[in-house]
């Protein structure tokens, strides 16, 4: 595998440069350790808190019995768990790492800026900017259309109320007579440019009666 071929890790931080570790070892640990292959300073970081191990042509995401869990997209792994492109693992409390596989199309070399990727669809928090299945959403989504996305993007597979809906899109206080038609309308319109880009996949999914989740394919 030749070194602009190798998966990697991104560490996004809103308080610290972009971090990136490319996984050219047979095994990749991730601790508060200064041994560690991956250094994460912090109390809620356990010694060797996880660990990375190639297996095949798969990398398998492995929690050392860690103090506050090993969190792979929001939900805490209990055995080895084979990553995927787009992955976020969560370590402790402040540390989100995504897994940019070996096929991604993002330069090793080069920023990756704000660019999250969860299955068919990129998003880049910092310029807005959204790609369904590596093409680009032209025109791009109005304001309220990438904020409610960005939302459920950071909580892809789970639900969102419309209350969290409201606080974000319209901000605490903000919502005060929001209606539901107004809600409906927003989720509407972010639904159909979705499906202008990608017919065959329904990423936003009403769940009646609790909310609504982004399903990323």
């Amino acid at each position: 595998m030749s070194e602009g071929e190798r998966a990697m890790l991104v560490l996004r931080r809103d308080d610290a440069p972009l971090q990136q570790w490319v996984l050219n070892k047979p095994m990749v640990t991730i601790g508060r350790w200064e041994n560690n292959d991956i250094v994460l300073p912090d109390r809620q970081v356990s010694r060797t808190h996880a660990r990375i191990r190639r297996q095949d042509d798969k990398f398998m995401l492995e929690d050392c019995q860690s103090k506050n869990g090993t969190y792979l997209n929001g939900k805490a792994i209990q055995q080895p768990t084979p990553l995927q492109d787009g992955d976020e693992i969560q370590i402790g409390l402040g540390f989100n790492l995504l897994f940019v596989d070996a096929e991604s199309t993002a330069p090793l070399g080069g920023s990756l800026g704000n660019v999250g990727r969860r299955g068919r669809l990129h998003l880049d928090a910092e310029s807005h900017r959204v790609w369904i299945m590596g093409q680009e959403l032209d025109p791009p989504l109005s304001a309220s259309q990438f904020i409610l996305l960005h939302l459920l993007y950071d909580h892809a597979g789970n639900i969102c109320s419309r209350e969290d809906v409201v606080e974000v899109v319209w901000g605490t206080g903000g919502g005060d007579g929001v209606t539901d038609q107004a809600i409906d309308a927003l989720v509407r319109r972010l639904r159909d440019r979705l499906r202008e880009a990608d017919a065959e996949h329904n990423y936003v999914v009403t769940v009646r009666g609790h909310g609504i989740r982004l399903e990323v394919g």
